[in-house]
């Protein structure tokens, strides 16, 4: 199985200290996000003893041997080598079969990982809660609305999942804008294609948060009813059982905080449905903008002067409103005058004329394309500055009743 995590030492950087010295800059790619860490040559040095002492192995590739004679600092081609050598030690640790060294808490102190944060400290139940609220974002993530995923349980975890939600609603709106940039059918296609994959998969993405959001509200109303008059007189009866507590208040969300998601996700649920919405006027548009095929009365009609001869029959013929294939042109004041040369180029001006009219409507199309993207963008920065003032609105209407609430106790 391959890794869920992803390292990799792209660049270095040289600190601003006095003695200045090389920072490798470590790139961790989890499956919820992306993060950069800095670290020092005797960093890894420490992470490798730390290793070995802890699972009593060393890990499967040593460090770079350390230089006397040399320094990174100002010595490119040993900056290099080394970066690739201490990548290639990360690479080894976290690609191992073995995974007792990727268990420690020294590697998941060096790296940073924030799924260790109570692992540490805690019990056997705690690690496997905190593991497998990890590996239920990780499900929802890559395989959204299927059955056997475990449930959002943990509430860090719905706020990361909804944060993929909104990527996959940007993503999606982007695939739409490039729907009406698109000049080729194909590349309609394939943009319309993009932005139905995004939908859908935000519409899983909305109903596990909403069965998530039901459960944390549960469970939240649950330690509330049962958490005020049962502790006093319970005795403890071992360090499980106090770690079991902690990780329940953790779980634990406030009313306000319950209503602040709920609104989010109505918010979310909404901008998916008028997603849809453009995207299925959209079809209904493509395909009812097709012409209907000619009946084969259409046809004889157009070809039916080509059937007669080009003597005093076709002159005797009645003239018709409709346009008739093969027909005599009737004559104009700008041609009675004109022969073929002539006819010929007054067609051409003509000709010429309409292309520099065709010109001139791309180019107002074009402006108004740019006009509609440019308002578009601005609609978007402003429904951003609208949801964070619906956010400072919403928190400060939960300090009012706070305060309200206070000033009841004190009259």
């Amino acid at each position: 199985m391959a890794p869920t995590l992803e390292i990799s030492i792209p660049t270095t950087q040289t600190s601003n200290t006095t003695k200045p010295y090389t920072m490798y800059n470590i790139s961790l790619r989890l499956p919820l996000r992306t993060y950069v860490v800095a670290k020092r040559y005797s960093d890894f040095l420490t992470l490798h003893s730390t290793l070995t002492s802890q699972t009593g192995l060393a890990p499967p590739v040593s460090p770079p041997a350390k230089s006397w004679f040399a320094r990174t600092v100002n010595n490119a081609q040993l900056t290099e080598q080394r970066r690739a050598t201490l990548e290639a030690y990360l690479g080894a640790i976290n690609t191992a079969e073995d995974g007792r060294w990727r268990a420690c808490s020294a590697w998941r102190a060096f790296l940073n990982l924030p799924s260790s944060s109570s692992s540490n400290n805690t019990a056997g139940g705690n690690n496997n809660s905190s593991s497998s609220s990890t590996a239920a974002a990780h499900s929802v993530l890559t395989t959204p609305g299927q059955a056997g995923n475990a449930p959002i349980a943990d509430p860090a975890v719905w706020l990361d999942v909804h944060r993929e939600l909104k990527t996959q609603l940007r993503d999606a709106r982007l695939y739409l804008t490039r729907r009406d940039q698109a000049a080729s059918a194909a590349a309609q296609h394939e943009a319309s294609a993009g932005a139905k994959k995004c939908l859908v998969r935000a519409a899983s993405l909305i109903a596990a948060l909403d069965d998530g959001l039901a459960r944390l509200s549960s469970a939240s109303n649950n330690a509330g009813r049962g958490g005020g008059g049962g502790r006093a007189g319970r005795t403890r009866q071992n360090d499980d059982d106090d770690d079991d507590e902690a990780w329940n208040a953790r779980l634990k969300l406030g009313d306000g905080e319950v209503r602040r998601r709920r609104d989010l996700l109505g918010a979310a649920r909404k901008e998916r449905e008028g997603l849809e919405g453009v995207l299925s006027s959209m079809a209904t548009k493509n395909s009812s903008g097709g012409a209907a095929a000619a009946t084969a009365g259409d046809k004889s009609e157009l070809w039916r002067h080509t059937t007669t001869s080009t003597s005093s029959a076709s002159s005797n013929l009645a003239p018709t409103a409709r346009r008739v294939l093969g027909g005599r042109a009737p004559e104009t004041a700008r041609t009675r005058e004109l022969d073929n040369a002539g006819i010929l180029q007054l067609q051409q001006q003509i000709l010429a004329e309409q292309d520099d009219d065709v010109l001139d409507l791309g180019r107002v199309v074009r402006r108004m394309k740019e006009m509609g993207i440019q308002i578009n963008d601005e609609l978007a920065v402003q429904n951003q500055l609208l949801d964070l003032l619906d956010d400072d609105a919403t928190r400060v209407a939960d300090k009012i009743g706070v305060a309200k609430k206070r000033i009841k106790k004190i009259s």
